[in-house]
């Protein structure tokens, strides 16, 4: 976290030192209070005759003086929170940044829960715990030293009984923060485990009210809810039990000095100025070593969050960028050599196994089989969402490892099952696929889709909010603004993985057809579970169990492979090839 900090340490370097101006401020008070006592009030030095201008001027002095601490400690407030406003920027950021890297692999092991507390929570935390650190730091030391060595001054018994305490108060603080320490963490992963029912509620809330679950899942939260409390609660009654010790043990301090002070007032050997400064310097101490158990307590619950935010930040992507900065030329030619793969951490065998396959530029390729035969798992390998376990993947004859990511994922276009759109315009959602792109362009790219009447039967057409998910979208709706995003970046490889699969037969054909009158050049991979989706296509690969089984046109499959005409039989009925 340190090298975040010296980003900002000039703001780092004066809050202590205005806060250095608050504190002696403070610790000349009791002097003058004293001053007044002694002299203005008592008149010890002038027979006993008070001096009222005395107390004037002095009192006078005193509230200048805390005027200038009250300046000192804003300013010192500002720099210290500029500080550590800036800081958590950057690490917030930088943890967003690092967190869009993770593979798909490395988010689902930290979580999702997991990542929202910690780009909120966590850095939270060690914001507090930088300010604590510039500001409360420089405040407690110089409070507690300054207290005892101006006490030691009015009298050496004084700093002698605060000496005395010292080892119970520092005892007491030990032992709970050493109890309350490993608990910090704890608390922190609670509070993941509140996120994620939280997030997995609100993005599924629609089959929660489908299923008629709210009374279970509202059971679950407060499970998750209720163990964040006990483990708070456990952390607070810890401390609640310290206060109170630590209170017991400066106001002994405080009747100490009372005592011993009488008996020197009396013996003539101190003033009651000087009884009554020692009171209020123990007032300060106090003071401090509560800011102090507040400091370990900020670090402690910082230092946790800390490590947290240290294990995402230097979670290193496990799909790293290529080194080969060549350009090959353009043309969207797909190979597929000897690729095994499995999930990982997965046992049992492979998702995919050995497939050799070699996709033409401009070629379209349909991918046909049943549910888990690896379809999807196929094409996630081409953008490199993961790597194969065993062979290569070649675009334009470069293996996909060696390409810049962005490099590789700007010649490929995908619109997936599930289509994910954000809580802003259609226009918006559709200028994802090419930031830069012309009205017309985007117009014509939802024509293709077949998005543009629906879009135009809405008041504000292009112009519509599209609910959080899409939720104000059917399906078919949401799935044809992604087909649409998709065709506007104008990729050369385009990847439509069962996208098509909410349309109806009649808008998926004008659809196909409306793609090919459009004179798209891209290499094509359609996915589809329809045999009616992919049956023009140039070439149909037959998955099953991870294999290609068969491989040809539609007409060329239903001669040579069961598989494929068993699938058209269940869909097609007993007509199969006629139907089709």
């Amino acid at each position: 976290m340190l090298k975040y900090v010296k980003r900002y340490w000039l703001f780092a370097l004066l809050a202590p030192l205005f806060m250095i101006g608050e504190v002696l401020m403070d610790l000349v008070q009791p002097s003058l209070m004293r001053t007044i006592v002694d002299e203005g009030v008592l008149g010890l030095s002038s027979g006993g005759q008070g001096n009222l201008r005395l107390v004037v001027e002095t009192g006078l002095k005193m509230i200048g003086l805390v005027a200038i601490g009250g300046i000192c400690g804003v300013l010192s407030g500002v720099f210290a929170n500029l500080c550590s406003q800036n800081f958590g920027n950057d690490v917030r950021k930088d943890c967003f940044s690092r967190i869009l890297s993770l593979s798909f692999e490395q988010v689902d092991r930290f979580s999702t829960g997991s990542l929202i507390t910690r780009v909120t929570n966590d850095i939270t935390q060690v914001q507090n715990l930088v300010t604590q650190s510039i500001r409360g730091f420089v405040r407690t030391f110089m409070l507690f030293a300054g207290g005892i060595v101006s006490m030691t001054a009015l009298d050496l018994r004084f700093g002698a009984i605060v000496a005395c305490s010292l080892p119970f108060v520092l005892g007491c603080v030990i032992f709970f923060l050493r109890r309350a320490n490993p608990v910090f963490g704890k608390l922190q992963q609670k509070l993941d485990r509140v996120n994620s029912v939280m997030q997995e509620n609100v993005s599924g809330a629609r089959v929660v009210k489908a299923y008629v679950q709210e009374e279970r899942e509202g059971k679950r939260f407060s499970r998750a809810n209720q163990d964040l409390i006990d483990t708070q609660l456990h952390v607070l009654l810890l401390f609640s039990y310290m206060m109170p010790l630590m209170n017991i043990a400066m106001n002994a301090v405080v009747v100490a000095i009372l005592y011993f002070g009488a008996i020197r007032v009396q013996a003539g050997a101190l003033t009651p100025g000087s009884v009554m400064a020692a009171i209020t310097y123990t007032s300060l101490i106090l003071h401090s070593v509560i800011m102090l158990v507040n400091i370990f307590q900020t670090i402690s619950r910082g230092s946790a969050s800390a490590r947290r935010l240290k294990e995402v930040l230097s979670c290193a992507p496990s799909i790293a960028d290529g080194d080969n900065r060549d350009q090959p030329v353009a043309k969207g030619k797909i190979e597929f050599r000897d690729v095994s793969f499995s999930y990982p951490g997965a046992a049992g065998e492979p998702v995919l196994k050995h497939i050799d396959l070699t996709v033409s530029p401009g070629e379209t390729l349909g991918i046909l089989g049943s549910t888990g035969s690896g379809k999807s798992t196929l094409v996630s390998l081409l953008p490199r969402f993961y790597d194969v376990s065993e062979g290569q993947i070649l675009i334009d004859d470069v293996d996909v490892r060696e390409y810049p990511l962005e490099t590789l994922r700007a010649k490929i276009a995908i619109a997936l099952q599930k289509s994910e759109l954000f809580n802003r315009s259609i226009r918006e959602n559709i200028l994802w696929g090419r930031a830069e792109a012309s009205e017309e362009e985007v117009r014509r790219a939802a024509k293709i889709a077949q998005a543009e009447e629906f879009i135009l039967s809405r008041p504000e057409g292009y112009d519509t909010l599209v609910a959080e998910k899409g939720a104000s979208l059917s399906g078919g709706q949401k799935q044809r603004i992604a087909i649409s995003r998709a065709i506007l970046k104008n990729a050369e490889i385009l990847i439509l993985d069962d996208a098509t699969s909410a349309l109806d037969l009649a808008t998926e054909a004008r659809f196909y057809q409306a793609l090919r009158e459009s004179g798209a050049q891209s290499t094509k991979i359609l996915i589809a579970q329809r045999v009616a989706s992919i049956k023009n296509a140039d070439r149909i690969a037959v998955l099953e169990n991870g294999r290609i089984v068969g491989l040809g046109s539609h007409e060329e499959l239903w001669e040579t492979c069961e598989i494929y005409r068993d699938i058209c039989r269940s869909q097609l009925g007993n007509g199969g090839m006629e139907n089709a």
